[in-house]
C-alpha cells in the first residue's frame, strides 16, 4: 500500500510539472528563442528567432565559422548573381534603434567579401520615422532584428544601397510611419520583418502599405498556422517560409514548409485579382517563401542584443529582407503591381515546395501543407533566380 501511494504521488507531481511547464511554440525548438516579446494591441513584434550560441557550430554547410548560411550559400540555394542592384534602395523598417547598426554591417559585409556600405561612401543611411538623426530608444531584441534585416540585404543584393528607418515604437502608427518615410526618401523596396494579430481595425493602417511602384514585403509571422498584419494587407507581398538543406539533388538544396511560418484566410482584407485559390473569399497568405527555419538559418553579427558576435538567426524576419533583395536585384519594381507577377511567372521560376506542415486547417490542407502549385506557408514557392521577380 505504501508503494502504491507513493506511486501516486510521484504520477500527481509528474502531471503537475506538465501542466506548469512553458509549451514549446511550432516557431521555437529547445535551442532557440524569440528576440521580442508579444505585441501589444495595435502594434507589431519583430519576429526574429536566435539560435541558442552553444548549438550554432553545426548549421552551416559550406563554412565552419561563423555558423548559419553565409552569402554563398543563399546566393547558391536560390540561384541569384550577385552583380545586379545597381541604382536600387533596399528599405529595411523596424522599431526602435540599434546604436551599433553600422558598424555591426561593417564586420558582417568584410567577413564574407562584400564591399563596404558606409555612410561615408554613401551606401548606407539611418534616419528615424521623420526622416532625421535623432534616434529612439535602443532596444536589444530589435537590435538583433535589425542586424538580421541589414545582413540580408547585404547577403542577397551587395551592391544595393541600404536604408535604414526606425520607428519610435512597435505601434503600427510608428511603423507605418517609417514606412511612408522610407518611400519619400526613394526606396525601391521595402522590407518589413515583423507583425501582429489580425484586429477588425487592421484596416485603418492599410494605406501606410500601399505604395504603388515600390514593393512592399512582409513576414507571414512565426506562430504556424494563421495570419498576421501587415503581411495580411493585400498590397504587400506575403512572405512564408522553409527549411533549407544542403541536398545531392539537381539543385544542390531541399526545402520543405517551416513549421512556424505563418499563413491562411485574413478575415478582414479582400482577395486580390491575382490570387485564384478558392479556399479563402478574402486575402490568402502567403505569396512566395524563403528560408525561415532556425535550425537552418542563417549567419547574423551583432553587437548590441545581448550575446554579441556571430548569430544564427530565422523566423519569416529572415524570408522578408532576403525576398524583398531579390526585388531589388531584378529592379522591376516600378512596373509591377504587389505580388502580381508572381502569380504569372513562368514554369520553373520558382521552386515549388511541396512538403511540410505548419498546423492543421481542417479540409483545406493546402492552407497548411505544401503542396504542388500554391500554398498557404509558401505560396507559390521560392526563388529560382529573378525572373518572377
Amino acid at each position: 500500500m505504501k508503494r502504491l501511494l507513493t506511486l501516486l504521488v510521484l504520477a500527481a507531481l509528474v502531471c503537475m510539472v506538465a501542466l506548469s511547464a512553458p509549451s514549446i511554440t511550432q516557431a521555437q525548438s529547445p535551442h532557440s528563442h524569440n528576440v521580442c516579446g508579444d505585441a501589444q494591441a495595435g502594434s507589431a513584434r519583430c519576429l526574429a528567432i536566435q539560435m541558442d550560441k552553444q548549438v550554432t557550430s553545426s548549421l552551416s554547410p559550406f563554412a565552419a565559422s561563423p555558423g548559419g548560411l553565409n552569402p554563398a550559400d543563399l546566393q547558391n540555394a536560390y540561384k541569384l548573381s550577385s552583380s545586379g542592384g545597381s541604382g536600387q534602395t533596399i528599405a529595411i523598417v523596424d522599431a526602435f534603434d540599434d546604436p551599433n547598426a553600422e558598424s555591426d554591417l561593417a564586420v558582417y559585409r568584410a567577413q564574407f567579401g562584400l564591399s563596404p556600405c558606409t555612410t561615408a561612401n554613401g551606401c548606407f543611411r539611418k534616419v528615424n520615422q521623420n526622416g532625421g538623426t535623432s534616434y529612439p530608444t535602443p532596444d536589444a531584441g530589435w537590435a538583433e532584428e535589425i542586424s538580421l534585416d541589414l545582413d540580408m540585404a547585404s547577403a542577397i543584393c551587395p551592391n544595393c544601397k541600404i536604408l535604414l528607418v526606425e520607428a519610435s515604437s512597435a505601434s503600427f502608427t510608428n511603423l507605418g510611419t517609417a514606412v511612408n518615410r522610407a518611400v519619400t526618401m526613394g526606396a525601391t523596396v521595402v522590407s518589413n520583418s515583423y507583425g501582429g494579430s489580425e484586429s477588425s481595425g487592421e484596416t485603418s493602417f492599410a494605406s501606410f502599405y500601399n505604395h504603388p511602384g515600390v514593393i512592399i514585403t512582409a513576414s507571414s509571422g512565426d506562430s504556424g498556422y494563421g495570419v498576421s498584419v501587415p503581411a495580411a494587407y493585400n498590397t504587400v507581398v506575403a512572405v512564408g517560409g522553409t527549411s533549407l538543406t544542403k541536398a545531392s539533388n539537381s539543385r544542390g538544396w531541399s526545402e520543405t514548409v517551416w513549421s512556424g511560418a505563418g499563413s491562411g484566410c485574413s478575415r478582414y482584407i479582400t482577395k486580390p485579382s491575382w490570387q485564384q485559390d478558392s479556399g479563402c473569399s478574402r486575402r490568402t497568405v502567403a505569396d512566395v517563401a524563403a528560408v525561415a527555419d532556425p535550425n537552418t538559418g542563417v549567419s547574423v553579427y551583432d553587437t548590441y542584443g545581448g550575446v554579441g558576435g556571430w548569430l544564427v538567426f530565422g523566423g519569416t524576419s529572415v524570408s522578408a529582407p532576403i525576398i524583398a533583395s531579390i526585388y531589388a536585384l531584378a529592379g522591376n519594381a516600378s512596373s509591377i503591381n504587389a505580388a502580381s507577377s508572381l502569380y504569372s511567372a513562368p514554369s520553373g521560376s520558382l521552386f515549388d515546395v511541396t512538403s511540410g506542415s505548419n498546423g492543421h486547417c481542417g479540409n483545406k490542407a493546402y492552407l497548411c501543407t505544401g503542396t504542388s502549385g500554391y500554398d498557404g506557408p509558401t505560396g507559390l514557392g521560392t526563388p529560382n533566380g529573378t525572373t518572377a521577380f
